[in-house]
């Protein structure tokens, strides 16, 4: 897709995305703004995820992670529905993949999602079922419809979880409630008490994304882009023991009492005045991030070479 942008582009609404749409907030704004909303755009197929969705997710999600512009940023579904799940009329096509080479496309965007850098608010505006749910479980913040549906269908499509939500689910609603929901496969409303705390706020339909939209504001102003990127991973790629978190929270707070940031949050404290923090993970991570081994999951052709 040569149409992807390989660096930030001047104007995200710019990008001729074809399955997503990108916009600034407000979209007036000839540049890219703190809070950047990504809208799921397949207009009479219910946002059905499709390949070229991986490929542009990935992309806008690499993007907005690096770009020092954005601080937060704003998922939803165009219409009335987030996303229908895998579009089946279209299936996907393996080609010469192997066991070895193939990767789940849902899971290639849940994992841009959980890399990015900047806080993730998912603006479920209506139902939402297999990948169409299981790319939210990545992200910091769900608030969703009350009229939605949810459902992890797989098992009624003779599949398994994706979008690595086989780690995320369980962790987000309890084992119990996990199988529950994968054993069944069946949907249920949005408010069942199956999904546990798994959604922040559930609202009227109509106040979903000016909800999202709200948070995304309030997180934007008030907080350090470097301090959320941290906390996040600190809870998700964090040791299993309490005393390898002690020590991984020592080196980063260590640097952070150092930073800009922490200088800046502590005056404006004092001062009784809003913060303006200027940090950024492309200059001010710390040293000891990252803490973890990455794993490369990314695709590769033929040749070892990234697909996307």
């Amino acid at each position: 897709m040569p149409y992807l942008p390989a660096a930030p582009p001047a104007n995200y609404a710019a990008v001729p995305y074809q399955q997503i749409r990108v916009s600034h907030v407000p979209a007036s704004s000839p540049t890219p703004t703190p809070v950047i909303l990504l809208t799921l755009y397949r207009p009479g197929k219910n946002n059905a995820y499709t390949e070229v969705m991986t490929k542009e997710l990935h992309n806008a999600f690499g993007l907005l992670s690096i770009d020092d512009r954005v601080k937060t940023v704003v998922v939803t579904g165009h219409g009335k529905m987030f996303c229908a799940g895998a579009d089946l009329e279209i299936g996907f096509k393996y080609g010469t993949d192997t066991e070895r080479s193939h990767r789940d496309g849902g899971g290639v965007t849940s994992l841009a999602i959980y890399r990015c850098t900047k806080p993730v608010i998912g603006a479920i505006n209506g139902s939402a079922v297999g990948v169409g749910i299981t790319m939210t479980l990545p992200m910091s913040i769900r608030i969703v419809s009350n009229k939605a549906k949810i459902g992890f269908v797989f098992a009624r499509r003779g599949l398994v979880m994706e979008a690595a939500s086989s780690f995320f689910l369980p962790r987000l609603v309890g084992y119990s409630r996990a199988m529950h929901l994968v054993t069944t496969g069946a949907v249920y409303p949005s408010t069942s008490p199956l999904f546990g705390d798994l959604f922040s706020e559930i609202v009227e339909p109509e106040q979903v994304l000016p909800r999202a939209l709200e948070l995304a504001d309030e997180i934007a102003k008030n907080t350090s882009t470097v301090s959320t990127a941290m906390n996040k991973d600190l809870m998700w790629r964090g040791p299993d023991s309490p005393e390898g978190a002690q020590l991984i929270t020592s080196k980063v707070i260590l640097e952070l009492f150092k930073s800009k940031d922490n200088a800046e949050g502590v005056q404006s404290f004092l001062e009784k005045r809003p913060a303006v923090f200027k940090g950024t993970m492309t200059n001010d991570a710390p040293a000891a991030w990252p803490w973890w081994s990455q794993i490369d999951a990314d695709p590769k052709d033929a040749l070892g070479k990234p697909k996307l």
